[in-house]
This record gives structure tokens, sequence and C-alpha cells, in this order.
């Protein structure tokens, strides 16, 4: 089981590298990320207080997964972001990575997730606000992008208080 200890922290060059996708003949595997994931997630949120989402290669895990708990445990295997909105807002943004750093950066307000739910079935989701702003974030990592590398500006910075 992946603790804490196992998290990828800003400067690693793992978190600069792209996902490849899962394999249908992976799927048995997902199982065991997904808990690897979840574990992770509750230890980040005990220590630091936040954390709605968390992505595979956050762990090592170079595969695109991203695996969310808000309300209940949502699994996103290979997913694709479409329908972005023209509107933007700005927030700061926070990331398990490097957890007392805030970043201002700007997301597209609403957007779709299309994915293959953790029984290989297809699902699409229509996502707004803070929502479509987790997602995009989550996503980014899939890339290699840091939400570092969005910042706003050179002054988008700050320590978390």
């Amino acid at each position: 089981m992946k603790t804490l200890r196992d998290l990828l922290l800003l400067g690693d060059p793992r978190l600069y590298e792209v996902c490849e996708p899962i394999l249908q003949s992976e799927l048995s595997l997902v199982k065991t990320w997904v808990a690897d994931l979840d574990n992770v997630m509750k230890e980040v949120r005990a220590k630091h207080g936040f954390g709605r989402a968390i992505a595979a290669p956050q762990l090592g895990i170079m595969k695109r997964l991203i695996y969310m708990n808000i309300d209940k445990p949502i699994v996103f295997i290979n997913p694709e972001l479409t329908d972005l909105s023209k509107d933007l807002f700005e927030l700061w943004d926070d990331c398990m990575s490097f957890p007392n750093l805030l970043v201002k950066v700007k997301r597209h307000q609403s957007l779709t997730i299309k994915y293959l739910d953790e029984n290989w079935q297809p699902q699409e989701w229509k996502l707004e606000n803070d929502l479509s702003e987790l997602l995009q974030h989550e996503y980014d990592h899939l890339d290699g992008i840091l939400c570092t590398m969005r910042a706003v500006d050179e002054k988008s910075f700050k320590w978390r208080e």
C-alpha cells in the first residue's frame, strides 16, 4: 500500500511526464492503484486539511487515471476534456505535490469530461465551477503540467496560511 512518503513532490522529473493510456488488459491493476490513491489522499487530508482528487502520476503511476472522492469515490480512466467554456475564472490553486504553496491560475468555468469507469464503461459528465477547476488540475497532471506552469504571472504564488 502506498503512503504519503510515496507522493511525488515538486521537482520530481516524473511529474513532468505525459502518462500512457490504461489498456483494457490492465483493468485488474486499477483497483490496487485506486486503493493507493485513496490512501494517500486520506493521509494528505489528515495532515494538510485539503484534497478532493488525485492523479495517478502523483504516486509515480504513469497512467491516465484520476481518482476523486468528495461525497463518493469516482474513478476516471483515460479521461478526455471537451466543451471547455470560453469563460474563465481566477483562483488560488493548491496541489498535494507542493501542499504549502498556492498558485493563482485561470481555469475554464465549465467543461465535459468523457472517461471510462472502473467497469470499462464509457461515461460523460458536465462539470462547472469548482469541479470543473478540480478536474482541469488533475487532468493537467496526466500531461505533465503543474499549476505552477499555469500561473497568471510571476507574482501568482503565495504560502498557505
